[in-house]
């Protein structure tokens, strides 16, 4: 699974060294290669606003930097986004406000049912929301040791090879194997197992809200795992709403309490999943996100902190599309 990503690797190398001399033609490159540098910052931070300033931190060290003698600038890019990710990873832990059990990262959020319907007048940010990763597998990522995360994600995602990976961290590329294999490990124990079609997932996701609208307990039940978890990200203004649920029993008492407040919701897909947004007076307020494995819902992810659910990239228009 090894990959030529690095200064001498084989795969992509670019044909014109001597190219890079040129200032424009260097910006237009990274332009580029913008979007996949953001798909690696976006998987090793969880956060679309700390995967920019990881994109934009490595246009810096590109233009200060001697790339002449660089063969295969992509794989140069992808190793100095690597680096900076690991930085900010590893100066993060002091500063993190949302306790880590309730923590739901930034998802990617689109309006629509499919896969095809992704981004169609933006070609970058379609590639990057169909590339997306599912928030259960970020939430894991999450507990990775910085340099797991880095290991994993460079080499596992995007086949960096485990030599290039190693000078990042500062480790032997057999330290570094490791690395990948502990987080590996970690990530198959946490698997939620095999998913169904998108079009099931979201005739499950839409039972749920059936259920829960209807007051239907043992309609809920039917569609949810007996050891389903329920995590909620009220962020720093409402930590009062964060919390950590676990059971079927406990999860349907929380989907009926909820179901109460009638209000406006939107069907979307967040990072590939079937997700509904609440809206009220035409503003984004809360999003639930459901993973599905077999035919029943073992992961929910709720982002109800205002801060972020104030930044998602939806229009008016679509927004003006929930319904009661």
């Amino acid at each position: 699974m090894d990959g030529g990503a690095g200064v001498d690797g084989g795969a992509g190398v670019d044909a014109d060294v001597d190219a890079w001399d040129d200032e424009e033609l260097l910006a237009r490159r990274f332009d580029a290669d913008r979007g996949h540098l953001r798909a690696v910052a976006y998987r090793m931070l969880g956060s679309l606003s700390e995967a920019e300033d990881a994109v934009q931190e490595t246009w810096l060290k590109l233009s200060r930097a001697d790339v002449s003698g660089v063969r295969n600038l992509s794989g140069w890019l992808t190793t100095v986004t690597g680096r900076v990710c690991l930085d900010m990873l590893r100066s993060r832990g002091s500063r993190r406000e949302s306790p880590l059990e309730y923590y739901v990262p930034d998802p990617v959020v689109r309006v629509g049912d499919t896969a095809d319907s992704a981004g169609a007048g933006d070609p970058e940010r379609a590639a990057e929301l169909g590339d997306s990763v599912g928030l259960a597998l970020l939430v894991v990522l999450e507990a990775l040791s910085p340099a797991e995360r880095l290991a994993f994600v460079l080499h596992d995602m995007f086949a960096v090879s485990f030599d290039e990976i190693a000078e990042v961290v500062d480790r032997s590329p057999a330290a570094t194997r490791q690395l990948a294999s502990r987080a590996r490990r970690r990530v198959r124990d946490a698997s939620p197992g095999p998913a169904p079609d998108q079009r099931r997932r979201r005739e499950i996701a839409d039972a749920f809200l059936a259920a829960a609208n209807g007051g239907d307990f043992d309609g809920l039940l039917a569609v949810l795992d007996p050891d389903v978890v329920l995590r909620a990200d009220g962020g720093r203004l409402m930590a009062g709403a964060s919390k950590l649920v676990r059971g079927a029993e406990t999860v349907v008492a929380q989907a009926l309490a909820y179901s109460r407040f009638r209000k406006a919701v939107l069907r979307v897909v967040a990072n590939g999943e079937p997700a509904v947004l609440s809206v009220v007076d035409g503003r984004p307020t809360a999003l639930m996100v459901f993973t599905v494995a077999g035919d029943r819902i073992v992961q929910l992810h709720i982002l109800a902190d205002p801060e972020r659910i104030a930044t998602l990239d939806l229009t008016e228009e679509e927004l003006s599309r929930a319904e009661y």
